[in-house]
């Protein structure tokens, strides 16, 4: 390779690094990060603390969510270490690509962009899009009516992506991870979400006085653990955890317990 094309490489290669691409004709075809983690006895595994009820802090300021629960299952079923390495909506790729984490572990809902950049395992849980409203969005019954109206959403979210796309008339307010955006609704700040009915859930425990409703259902999405491409003994292996634990009832029982919501008896493909 001469020097101009060396550079050339070294240059889009920091570039996908930046903004969350894969590094073309790296090392990621080759990886066995199954093997790393047997032999490092430990599984890095990226969460969002931000994301309640997925992600979030207890009383103590301890990890706690489904999401964390399930990590925990991935890790025992593994036989190792459980290291949590905290991350945000918008770096979850990243963080996946650049190394710091093994795979991603946070409502990670499965899409096609995402799926040009990083694989997906099968699916361990759902997650609706929607729009939720207090009493000033009583009217509410489509996308049309919100032309002009603020809507709270999640920076660089799925969320974010489908409400873009769904709602072209609304004001969106994007907000850096799922916690602000639950504080900008229970302060009034926003009075109209578009995220899940988990967050709904979390916002109306402290919203009592004028509770979000159900407006409208945008999407319905699969989320599943997220793994660098080429790493396909460790995305067999997640597979057979994660049917092993549908099957016995584990991770059914940690969504209804953290979410509120049942887990369907079948989940949508990724």
């Amino acid at each position: 390779m001469n020097r101009r094309n060396l550079l050339s490489t070294i240059s889009a290669a920091a570039f996908a690094l930046v903004i969350g691409l894969p590094v073309l004709g790296g090392s990621n075809a080759m990886a066995d990060t199954l093997a790393d983690i047997q032999q490092r006895g430990k599984i890095r595994i990226a969460v969002d603390l931000g994301s309640p009820p997925f992600g979030m802090t207890d009383a103590q300021m301890q990890p706690t969510g489904s999401d964390i629960e399930s990590a925990r299952l991935v890790a025992e079923a593994l036989g190792v270490e459980l290291e949590l390495v905290q991350v945000t909506g918008p770096n979850r790729v990243p963080a996946l690509l650049t190394g710091q984490a093994d795979i991603v572990m946070a409502s990670f809902s499965v899409n096609a962009e995402r799926k040009k950049v990083i694989d997906f395992t099968d699916a361990y849980g759902v997650i609706q899009i929607v729009v939720a409203a207090g009493s000033a969005g009583a009217n509410v019954t489509k996308p049309g009516d919100l032309n002009g109206v603020q809507v709270g959403t999640t920076r660089g979210s799925t969320n974010d992506l489908e409400a873009t796309a769904k709602l072209p008339g609304a004001q969106l307010t994007r907000y850096d991870d799922d916690a602000t955006l639950v504080t900008a609704l229970v302060s009034g700040q926003v009075d109209v979400m578009a995220s899940s009915p988990q967050i709904m859930s979390a916002v109306n425990q402290r919203r009592t006085a004028d509770p979000l409703t159900l407006k409208i259902v945008l999407k319905t999405n699969p989320y599943a653990i997220g793994l660098r491409k080429g790493d396909d003994a460790l995305k067999a292996k997640l597979n057979e955890v994660i049917a092993e634990n549908l099957k016995n009832g584990k991770l059914s029982e940690i969504y209804n317990r953290y979410t509120g919501v049942p887990l369907p008896a079948t989940l949508p493909k990724t």
